[in-house]
């Protein structure tokens, strides 16, 4: 069923005028005029979760900076988007840049931050250029209030967009996950931050010049998050809380790639059946095939084909034992080799696991290294139980999220495949396809989902293989 969107227009804005012609601009006077505390609360009774892929209820995130103490807080606004499968972040900059950029300055009101910043990486020129050019027009037109909002361009590695690397991006180091949350230690903290290296007293702002340790608590909400608050602000809680389900309240940005009959972006209302998604956004299954496996990204279970009814919200998708994430979904049929796919998405999650925590690093890496062998048919079962054994023990001292998701998405196919895995453990051929492409998303043109190239060369040291440098 077509829905009336509120985050993605029929066609690109352009320009202020064009925003505030399509009903934007208005969340943020609704702000001023609410105040900060009433500001919370109506995010509070919208019912809206974090679009990032955890869900966490936005409006409690928001009260819990609004109400820490300390004279330096900041706002942050994560574009940085590389979760395989997805590409809802850089559909919505593209298409809609104003909306992020009020959402943005009503966050940074409401919890007395004195700065905010947009991230995104350097590789997301269009996007860039886009939200680089709304910051200036929304500034001019007063629309951002008095706050500074400055955009950062970062690296390429998926741990950028984890919040607490995403902080080290933009002190100006690399992604390396910190220990503290960014409500304990926040941007430019004088205080022990346990990060990989500490940021000098003598280049922090403000903090820094009183001479005093200072948390400087830092709220960072996702792009489409961010996106959302105007309208919630304009036109009511109530009336996003009639969207949706109870629990899962609003519309998403759907992606749907693969082995679909094209690969598209729409907004969508949460609730809907799965299936309806993947027909509604991305034609359905390509002719003449049925649906093996469903993937959210990298960071959750697998859904099989007997779960595509399963209505897409946050508790729905928890029970099958997958999860929303950032509804970016990636479609494979019968053809598929599934251990394969193992191989793929445990590479990935290895040459991108930073190396902080020995247990995730020498993790990731065996069991990348073990379904390469199951792969060749060179396994035994002292392999698999290896295998088993690293998916127990990789989470150990963890920063990041980054290896929980391979343990839930790896141990997820040996329990769905198992079939599959047997019969390359005993040597059979498999007739499946192979050397599939990690679903990295570059763009979607015309329909076709045009996955990173790079990818396969990258090192578990974050160099490339290819020849070509580390930044391109």
């Amino acid at each position: 069923m077509p829905v009336e969107p509120f985050l993605l227009p029929p066609k690109p804005l352009t320009s202020v005028d064009e925003y505030r012609t399509w009903g934007g601009g208005q969340g943020l006077p609704r702000a001023i005029d609410l105040g900060p505390e009433q500001t919370v609360q109506e995010i509070q009774l919208s019912g809206l979760r974090g679009r990032g892929g955890a869900g966490f209820r936005t409006g409690r995130k928001w009260d819990s900076l609004f109400r820490a103490t300390g004279s330096t807080k900041y706002v942050v606004c994560n574009g940085a988007e590389g979760e395989p499968g997805t590409f809802k972040d850089r559909s919505l900059m593209r298409a809609n840049p104003y909306q992020i950029v009020e959402g943005v300055a009503i966050a940074a009101r409401t919890v007395g931050a004195r700065e905010a910043f947009i991230c995104l990486k350097a590789k997301f020129e269009r996007e860039v250029a886009n939200m680089t050019r709304a910051v200036a027009e929304m500034e001019q037109a007063g629309l951002t209030g008095e706050i500074a909002i400055t955009i950062v361009q970062g690296p390429d590695e998926y741990l950028y967009g984890e919040e607490k690397a995403m902080l080290e991006v933009i002190e100006g180091k690399a992604p390396l996950p910190r220990l503290f949350q960014p409500y304990e230690q926040g941007l430019f903290a004088v205080a022990p931050q346990m990060g990989w290296e500490a940021t000098p007293t003598d280049v922090v702002a403000g903090s820094a010049s009183s001479g005093r340790a200072e948390a400087n608590p830092t709220l960072i909400s996702n792009a489409e998050t961010m996106a959302n608050i105007p309208k919630i602000l304009a036109r009511g809680a109530e009336w996003h809380r009639s969207l949706g389900t109870n629990e899962s309240p609003g519309h998403v940005v759907c992606t749907v790639v693969g082995d679909v009959n094209h690969a598209g972006v729409a907004e969508i209302e949460l609730g809907i059946p799965l299936m309806e998604a993947i027909d509604s956004v991305g034609g359905g299954v390509r002719d003449g095939h049925r649906i093996k496996a469903v993937f959210s990204g990298v960071a959750s279970a697998v859904i099989t084909s007997d779960e595509l009814d399963t209505p897409l919200t946050y508790e729905r998708m928890r029970k099958i034992g997958s999860g929303l994430g950032s509804a970016g979904y990636v479609v494979y049929d019968e053809t598929a080799c599934m251990v394969d796919l193992a191989h793929t998405f445990a590479r990935f999650l290895y040459v991108e696991s930073c190396g902080q925590c020995p247990a995730c690093k020498f993790g990731t890496g065996e069991i990348t290294a073990y379904l390469e062998r199951l792969l060749q048919l060179r396994a035994d079962d002292r392999d698999i139980e290896t295998i088993g054994a690293r998916m127990r023990t990789v989470t150990d001292g963890n920063r990041c999220a980054l290896p929980v998701e391979a343990r839930d998405v790896i141990s997820s196919f040996l329990r769905c495949f198992p079939e599959e895995f047997a019969d390359h453990l005993e040597g059979r051929p498999c007739e499946g396809r192979h050397d599939l492409p990690l679903p990295k998303i570059d763009d979607i043109v015309d329909g076709v989902a045009v996955f990173d190239p790079r990818q396969q060369f990258k090192n578990p040291d974050w160099t490339y293989s290819d020849g070509g440098p580390a930044d391109a």
